[in-house]
């Protein structure tokens, strides 16, 4: 990965125009009392210009045209290549601040690198520069105003037990959203027409099949969904995440779990949200959630729950008191899902052992094969 401003040219070194003028006069051999004069400037303003005390402004560029016959164009451009030069110079101060090199250092960089988001450096500096072309911002203070002092648009399944990093969440949320702009779908978003979809949603996860991540993205495609796949980090504790870029719903998904009954739940707990909470719902498990946002989490897992194994068939399957191998591959086929699907369920609930001998029903994937 290179950084995205490699190519634009950036001046090394400029001076101010002041020093032009200052030679300009020089060679006419002109007082700056007459260039004064000739230009209608203040004596004040001409002298203000060859200290580099001001600028070289539109009208003043004209004027000096007149009386040096070197362009408009060029004193402008002069003028502007050396304003880019001291702003450039100012923010490569930036660079060295302390409290901007500590918060880079607090981001899993090694691991970004190792997986393509930004490019490996063992420099402070450019480790600081790569991090502010990934996020598109221009200081770290950038950063904790849309990612910590304001609420994101985003809502993802957290377990609120586990070891919180902004650091790590929001690079795993940044990358999703540098796929989503990359991928585009067929037609805009639609309650209908996804509701219609979820039965050829439901089949694979029924049939599990191995490319079953392509003809996922497609179906979501087909509807007005994008759908991602983000490699899991450390200290990003995020099954997936759902939010709105642009008026079209985002789905992202990451490799954490690799068992299919974890992946097919967070992913119609995303669809649950789109479906029952719109647009505008905003859930940051980096804050204590409030009841309204914790309700809404629930019905994003009813709502998974009801897809993939709805609570009448656990109820009676339970009743049944079997949790044998071929009473679970018996109510998989009879409900249309998967006995990891079961599988899982009956661990969640404690009725068999997470370290059972039906975890072989369970389906290792891999989202990026």
């Amino acid at each position: 990965m290179t950084g995205k401003n490699e190519n634009f040219y950036k001046p090394i070194k400029a001076f101010h125009p002041g020093i032009t003028l200052k030679e300009k006069l020089s060679e006419m051999e002109m007082s700056v009392k007459e260039f004064a004069l000739r230009t209608s400037k203040p004596e004040k303003t001409i002298n203000a210009v060859l200290t580099g005390a001001s600028s070289i402004t539109p009208d003043m560029s004209v004027a000096f045209e007149q009386v040096t016959h070197i362009t408009a164009r060029m004193w402008l451009n002069l003028q502007r290549n050396y304003d880019e030069y001291c702003a450039r110079k100012k923010r490569e101060e930036i660079y060295q601040d302390e409290t901007t090199k500590k918060w880079a250092q607090a981001f899993p960089y090694s691991k970004m690198a190792a997986l393509g988001w930004v490019p490996e450096t063992r420099s402070s500096t450019e480790r600081i520069k790569n991090l502010f072309d990934f996020f598109d911002i221009t200081t770290a203070k950038a950063w904790e105003d849309y990612y910590l002092n304001q609420e994101l648009k985003v809502a993802f399944r957290i377990s609120l037990a586990s070891t919180k990093n902004p650091y790590a969440v929001s690079a795993w949320l940044r990358q999703g959203e540098v796929l989503a702009s990359k991928q585009s779908v067929e037609n805009p978003y639609s309650d209908v027409a996804l509701k219609q979809v979820i039965p050829e949603m439901k089949q694979l996860v029924e049939e599990q099949p191995e490319d079953f991540t392509n003809h996922l993205i497609e179906i979501c495609q087909k509807v007005g969904i994008k759908l991602v796949f983000v490699h899991h980090i450390q200290h990003a504790p995020v099954n997936g995440c759902v939010r709105w870029l642009g008026g079209t719903p985002c789905i992202q998904m990451t490799d954490k779990q690799k068992r299919n009954d974890v992946f097919w739940f967070s992913f119609f707990h995303e669809i649950g949200h789109v479906l029952l909470h719109g647009k505008k719902d905003i859930f940051l498990e980096d804050k204590t959630m409030d009841f309204d946002n914790i309700r809404k989490e629930s019905e994003a897992d009813h709502f998974a729950s009801k897809i993939l194994f709805p609570y009448s068939a656990e109820l009676e399957l339970i009743s049944a008191n079997d949790f044998s191998r071929k009473a679970i591959i018996a109510f998989a086929k009879k409900y249309h899902t998967h006995p990891a699907i079961i599988v899982g369920r009956l661990q969640y609930r404690g009725l068999i052992p997470h370290s059972s001998p039906l975890n072989d029903l369970i389906t290792h994937i891999d989202l990026f094969s």
